[in-house]
C-alpha cells in the first residue's frame, strides 16, 4: 500500500524558515511529478510548487523567490524549503505524487503556522 509520510511542519515566526519532507513508500513506481499543495481555512487547496522527474520546477507566484522545491529520486522523497515565511503562508501543506501510469497520491497533510 502506497504511503506518503510528511514531516517538518510547525509553528514559526514571520520571517522564519521551515523545511517540509515527504517520503513515498509501499511499492510506488515510476514517479513522475511531485509537488506540494496547501489549504488555508475557508480556502481551496492550491498548488505551491511542483517538480518533474527531470528536475523542472513550477511555483505559485506567492512562493517564487521564497520557497524551493527539490527531490531525491533514489529516496522517493520531495522537499520544500520555505524561507521568509509570512502569516498568509499559514495552511495545511499536502504532498502530492503522480506516477507515469496516472495514479495520484496525497499525503495526510502537515500544519504550518506562521505567527506575526
Amino acid at each position: 500500500q502506497v504511503r506518503l509520510v510528511e514531516s517538518g511542519g510547525g509553528l514559526v515566526q514571520a520571517g522564519g524558515s521551515l523545511r517540509l519532507s515527504c517520503a513515498a513508500s509501499g511499492g510506488i513506481f515510476s514517479i513522475a511529478a511531485m509537488g506540494w499543495y496547501r489549504q488555508a481555512p475557508g480556502k481551496q487547496r492550491e498548488l505551491v510548487a511542483a517538480i518533474t522527474s527531470g528536475g523542472s520546477t513550477n511555483y505559485a507566484d506567492s512562493a517564487k523567490g521564497r520557497f524551493t522545491i527539490s527531490r531525491d529520486n533514489a529516496k522517493n522523497t520531495v522537499y520544500l524549503e520555505m524561507n521568509s515565511l509570512k502569516p498568509e503562508d499559514t495552511a495545511v501543506y499536502y504532498c502530492n505524487v503522480g506516477t507515469r501510469r496516472g495514479y495520484v497520491y496525497w499525503g495526510q497533510g502537515t500544519q504550518v503556522t506562521v505567527s506575526s
